[in-house]
């Protein structure tokens, strides 16, 4: 049993005021938006924290407005923001996006991050609690010399250290020379758990050859999981996982396990990432079986992807339970639509027309 001050996760990494826009089109002819909250890291903290588990996010924001309003929105779903430092000499980041709806308009995105409070976290200033799990993600070393620092000190092997699970998020437009894909790539080989799409692993490092290809890139975690888009993911565990959660995963050790992903009807794509990784921690945490981990993932994205901001409520864990206990059969035959986390009801009825 853990003890009282250890907390299940910790999350560190920038969140920014979203504005999503009233109606689709390019940002250029949207009239009015309508203000969010985004973040790689704080969307799992608060996925994990709306499902029951104890969760601190660390970070920095400014002392100002949209710096209240992260507090406050992400600290409403549970999570513990206590360890938020504000910083009264640089803004809190925000960002527009467009609505993103499939067969509209390309998908437009404008960050104004550059010179952010978070940008400002380093070794000196951020301090962490006790967790079994540290989530991070490839981000947050991109912005900025004293945050990539903060990144491979937190990497870095210890005794003592929390199961590291890393998304590997490659931004290059946040990085300001070719070296970012590097980066990213040490960062990820010194983690316990790595996320990351097989797309993103081809883009990034020039990987080929399937998710084989990107385990190939990537020996060193003792769990891989690999993306693969609207077909499912795969995930692998090294005969050479540590202690700790990873060694509890109850597949033989060297495993791969491939889950197919749903038939969602989507509504935005962003955020699902983070929500994968959220559902594949929540399942982590409990020591569910492998293939389990990865259905559970697969639903927490469904309930990001049929919603239209960042974030979304995970299902009930009773109703994500069942759902991931259906056999293969029933399993395919799953389609899930805008509201199904709420519809608690028998696997066979959460099916939408």
């Amino acid at each position: 049993m853990n003890a009282p001050d250890v907390v299940d996760v910790v999350a560190l990494g920038e969140s920014m005021v979203t504005f999503l826009p009233t109606r689709p089109g390019r940002l250029a002819d949207v009239p009015s938006f309508e203000r969010g909250i985004g973040g790689a890291e704080s969307n799992v903290a608060c996925a994990l924290a709306a499902a029951g588990h104890s969760v601190r996010w660390i970070s920095r924001v400014g002392a100002d407005g949209f710096g209240d309003h992260l507090v406050e929105a992400i600290g409403g779903y549970g999570v513990d923001v206590s360890a938020v430092r504000r910083d009264s000499s640089r803004p809190t980041g925000v960002y527009f996006r467009t609505a993103g709806e499939r067969g509209t308009v390309a998908h437009e995105v404008a960050y104004y991050r550059a010179g952010s409070a978070a940008s400002a976290m380093s070794v000196a200033n951020v301090d962490l609690v006790p967790s079994r799990v540290l989530h991070l993600s490839g981000i947050t070393a991109a912005l900025s010399g004293s945050c990539l620092e903060l990144m491979r000190e937190l990497t870095a092997p210890r005794a003592g250290r929390p199961l590291v699970s890393f998304d590997v998020n490659h931004r290059p437009d946040l990085w300001r020379d070719a070296e970012g894909a590097g980066v990213v790539l040490e960062l990820a080989r010194r983690a316990d758990v790595v996320f990351v799409g097989e797309d993103e692993a081809g883009e990034a490092w020039g990987v080929s050859g399937g998710p084989e290809g990107v385990r190939d890139a990537l020996p060193e975690p003792g769990v891989l999981v690999v993306k693969q888009g609207d077909r499912g993911a795969t995930a692998f565990v090294s005969s050479a996982a540590r202690r700790g959660l990873v060694a509890q995963f109850p597949a033989p050790l060297g495993s791969v396990t491939f889950a197919p992903a749903l038939e969602v009807d989507v509504v935005a794509t962003t955020g699902a990432g983070d929500a994968f990784a959220a559902g594949f921690l929540s399942a982590t945490l409990r020591e569910l079986p492998v293939r389990e981990r990865l259905r559970h993932a697969h639903l927490w994205a469904a309930a990001a992807l049929t919603t239209p901001g960042d974030l979304a409520v995970p299902p009930s864990r009773a109703h994500a339970d069942r759902l991931a206990a259906l056999d293969d059969d029933a399993w395919g035959r799953l389609r899930l639509g805008p509201g199904w986390t709420q519809a608690d009801r028998a696997p066979e009825e959460v099916r939408t027309p």
